[in-house]
C-alpha cells in the first residue's frame, strides 16, 4: 500500500492543470465576446451596407441639408428632334422641257440669287417651240400689212367692208397664235427678254437654262452633266435658311398637354453655346402609325445660318407651373444609370437613395417616387459625398 501512494500523488496535479486551463479558456472566450458586443454598432452597420457613409464631423461641414418641401416648377417635356428647311421656303426645280443637261454651274452648299441659271440644257422641243414662235411672228406681221393694205383699197373704193373685215379676222387670229407661242416659251423657261430678240432677230436658242426662283443655298443636286431630263425630274432644290424648322415627335400619351404658343428651349449638341428659344408652332392633327407619336415644331431665325438641315437637336417644352415636391438639382447623384440622393439618417450618417425625378426646371426636380415631403437630403456636396462613399467601399 505505500508504494501505491506516490503514484497517486503524482498523477493529481495534471488534472488540476487542465481544469484551470479550461476555466482560462472559457474566461477568454467571453472576454471575445464582450470586446465583440462592445463594438459601436454604427461603424458595424456602415460596414455592411455600401449605401450608408459616415463622415468625420469636421468634414460634415462641407455638406449642406434641406428638407424635401414643394415648389413651383413648370412641367418640361423633353424630346428629341431636328433642324430642317421650312417647307415655306424651299423650292424643287426641274426642267419644263425633255432635252440633255450641257453643264452643270452650281454644287450643293452654294449660295444663289433669284434668276441664277442653275444649268444649262439642249432641247429639239425648245427649239421646235422657238420655230412655232418665227411662224407665228411672221403671220401676225404678213395679216397686219394685209389689213393695212385693205384699209388703202378700201378708201380708193377698190374693195368693200366685208373684205376689210376679213383680213381684220385674219389679223386677230395670227396676233392670237404670236401670243401663244410667246406664253408657251416662257413656260418653258425663256425670258421675256429672249422671247423678243428671237422675234426682232430670227436668231434660235441652242439651249436654255435652268433658273433659281429664289434667293438660297442649293441643298440638293440630282443631275450630271449629259443627264436626259423631262418635266418632272427633279434637278435642284433650293432653299432659304434664313429661317428654319426644328421639329420632334411626341408620344401620344402625352401629346394632349402640348400646344401651340408653349414655350421651347433648343439645343443643339453639334453647335454648343445658349440654348434657343422657341414656341409651339404645329401640333400633328394625327398620330404616325408605326412610332405612336404626334408630330410638333417650331421656327427659328437662324441668320448666320449656323443651324444646318439634318443636326440633330433637344426642344423641351415647358407647361404650366405647378406646385410639386421638388428638390434642387445639386442634390442628384448619377449612379448605376439612375438618379439618387443622399438622404440624411443619423448625425454624420446619410444613404444613397434611387428616386425618379422630373427633367430639370429653374434648377429644380419634381420628386416623382422617393422620399417623402420632410425628409432631410444632402442638396450642396453630393457628388463629394459619393465620391467619400465609394472611397470607404474600396476600403
Amino acid at each position: 500500500m505505500t508504494s501505491e501512494r506516490p503514484a497517486m500523488d503524482r498523477t493529481a496535479p495534471s488534472f488540476t492543470h487542465i481544469a484551470i486551463a479550461c476555466c482560462l479558456a472559457l474566461a477568454l472566450s467571453a472576454c471575445g465576446k464582450k470586446d465583440e458586443a462592445a463594438a459601436p454598432p454604427a461603424a458595424a452597420e456602415v460596414a455592411q451596407d455600401p449605401m450608408l457613409v459616415s463622415v468625420q464631423p469636421a468634414m460634415a461641414a462641407n455638406f449642406k441639408t434641406g428638407k424635401l418641401g414643394s415648389a413651383e416648377i413648370s412641367p418640361v417635356q423633353e424630346i428629341t428632334g431636328r433642324i430642317d428647311a421650312s417647307e415655306h421656303r424651299v423650292s424643287r426645280i426641274g426642267a419644263a422641257v425633255t432635252g440633255r443637261i450641257t453643264e452643270v454651274l452650281v454644287e450643293v452648299g452654294d449660295t444663289v440669287r433669284a434668276g441664277q441659271p442653275l444649268a444649262r440644257i439642249a432641247s429639239p422641243e425648245l427649239t421646235q417651240a422657238q420655230l412655232a414662235l418665227l411662224r407665228a411672228n411672221a403671220a401676225s406681221s404678213l395679216a397686219s400689212r394685209a389689213v393695212e393694205r385693205a384699209r388703202q383699197l378700201l378708201a380708193a373704193d377698190v374693195i368693200g367692208s366685208a373684205e376689210l373685215q376679213r383680213r381684220e379676222s385674219e389679223q386677230a387670229v395670227a396676233n392670237a397664235e404670236l401670243r401663244a407661242s410667246s406664253d408657251q416659251l416662257r413656260l418653258l423657261g425663256m425670258s421675256a427678254g429672249d422671247i423678243q430678240a428671237l422675234r426682232s432677230q430670227g436668231t434660235l436658242a441652242a439651249g436654255m437654262s435652268v433658273l433659281s426662283p429664289r434667293a438660297g443655298v442649293v441643298i440638293e443636286r440630282a443631275v450630271s452633266q449629259g443627264q436626259v431630263t423631262q418635266p418632272g425630274n427633279p434637278l435642284f432644290t433650293v432653299a432659304d435658311l434664313d429661317k428654319v424648322w426644328v421639329v420632334g415627335a411626341v408620344p401620344e400619351q402625352t401629346a394632349g398637354s402640348v400646344e401651340v404658343g408653349q414655350s421651347m428651349e433648343i439645343t443643339v449638341p453639334a453647335l454648343g453655346g445658349d440654348p434657343l428659344s422657341g414656341k409651339v408652332v404645329v401640333v400633328g392633327a394625327t398620330v404616325q402609325p408605326d412610332t405612336r407619336t404626334v408630330a410638333i415644331r417650331t421656327e427659328v431665325d437662324n441668320p448666320r445660318r449656323a443651324l444646318k438641315p439634318q443636326m440633330l437637336a433637344t426642344m423641351r417644352i415647358s407647361g404650366a407651373a405647378q406646385k410639386v415636391l421638388a428638390l434642387p438639382a445639386t442634390a442628384v447623384v448619377r449612379e448605376n444609370d439612375r438618379d439618387h440622393v443622399f438622404v440624411k439618417t443619423a448625425e454624420n450618417r446619410y444613404r444613397l437613395t434611387p428616386v425618379e425625378l422630373g427633367p430639370t426646371s429653374g434648377g429644380m426636380r419634381a420628386v416623382l417616387q422617393g422620399p417623402r415631403e420632410g425628409t432631410e437630403v444632402v442638396t450642396e456636396g453630393a457628388f463629394h459625398l459619393n465620391n467619400e462613399r465609394k472611397r470607404a467601399e474600396l476600403e
